[in-house]
């Protein structure tokens, strides 16, 4: 069976995670994070979320979609279900990247999760990371507070977490 984590960027204050389909956040130090855990495995996506992506597929890694359309994506397998995508994915080490549909269907399945919680609460979002029950996970690592800063100067407080499920 894969290995099941799933990485994301959330608001703390309310565990937004996008607004019209686009990131809230744009963190050099979370992207470096989420290229290092991802690179050499597989990653699964919503249809949504790889439209989102500049580039089109993720360099080095095996890109899943996962559409209720019948569609091909340049650089990806594209599955209809959570259920088909992981039996092919059965020794695989499985990053789950978004989007809020995705993470909701994979996060009782999952092993770990790799979060960067903002501390601060969206503003404006339309998407948004499932609740989950803290007493089935264990954190195992939690960052100090870092800062970074926005285009426009603002400056942006963020941890990393890591937690297990128990």
């Amino acid at each position: 069976m894969a290995s099941i984590s799933i990485i994301a960027c959330i608001a703390k204050g309310n565990r937004a995670i996008g607004y019209k389909n686009r990131l809230l956040y744009h963190i050099p130090e979370d992207m470096a994070r989420f290229r290092e855990l991802t690179t050499g495995h597989t990653i699964i996506m919503g249809r949504k979320t790889f439209e989102s992506l500049p580039n089109g597929a993720l360099p080095n890694r095996r890109n899943i979609v996962i559409s209720h359309q019948h569609i091909q994506l340049k650089g990806c397998e594209v599955y209809h279900s959570i259920d088909e995508a992981l039996e092919q994915c059965q020794e695989d080490r499985v990053f789950v990247i978004g989007g809020e549909t995705i993470y909701q269907k994979f996060i009782h399945q999952a092993n770990t999760l790799y979060l960067t919680m903002v501390e601060e609460a969206a503003p404006k979002s339309d998407t948004y990371f499932p609740q989950f029950n803290a007493k089935e996970w264990k954190m195992c690592y939690h960052s100090e507070n870092k800062e970074t800063k926005t285009a426009n100067n603002r400056a942006i407080y963020y941890s990393f977490y890591v937690y297990k499920r128990e």
